[in-house]
């Protein structure tokens, strides 16, 4: 199913509670979620993916989720949480429920604002010689601030850093 399909479902259908994949092949379900929300703001949206990450669970409830379920969720989990969002309550699956949980334990790192822009940086690929280029500062400075970056995410390479700040919602 595509978000256009979708839509035409819910419209035609007009269901109470909608299962709704984040990851369609034409739309982000995160993003469709908000739309759906928008104009039918009475169905119940329980996110459904394979990915338990924090950031992820996070969006589609900011975009108007009553829930979140993995994929890999038992027929009764799925019953269960489809009650409890008829009900008008939230649910969360019991593994995106510890996600949430041992990230709320976990110590976000302060980072200057300078920082954030070279991680935002870091996070699309670019080099330190095309961050230096578009911050207009230079190479060293960047890798002063990628170097500063490794210590306070207590990580050794860009990739977990990249990582851990998407779970942290920094990117």
């Amino acid at each position: 199913m595509n978000a256009a399909s979708c839509m035409a479902f819910i419209r035609q259908q007009q269901p109470d509670v909608l299962l709704l994949d984040i990851n369609l092949p034409d739309k982000s379900g995160i993003d469709l979620c908000k739309e759906i929300k928008d104009q039918y703001p009475d169905i119940q949206i329980l996110g459904l993916s394979s990915l338990n990450q924090q950031s992820y669970i996070h969006k589609m409830i900011q975009n108007g989720a009553s829930g979140y379920l993995l994929k890999n969720a038992s027929q009764q989990e799925i019953i269960k949480a489809i009650n409890i969002v008829v009900r008008g309550d939230k649910f969360l699956s019991s593994e995106a429920a510890n996600t949430i949980r041992e990230n709320k334990d976990a110590k976000i790192p302060v980072i200057t604002p300078r920082e954030k822009e070279v991680l935002l940086l870091i996070a699309e690929g670019l080099t330190n010689n095309a961050i230096a280029e578009k911050l207009f500062i230079s190479t060293t400075t960047v890798d002063t601030h990628r170097n500063s970056l490794l210590s306070k995410f207590e990580v050794r390479n860009t990739a977990n850093l990249v990582r851990l700040a998407a779970q942290f919602d920094l990117i």
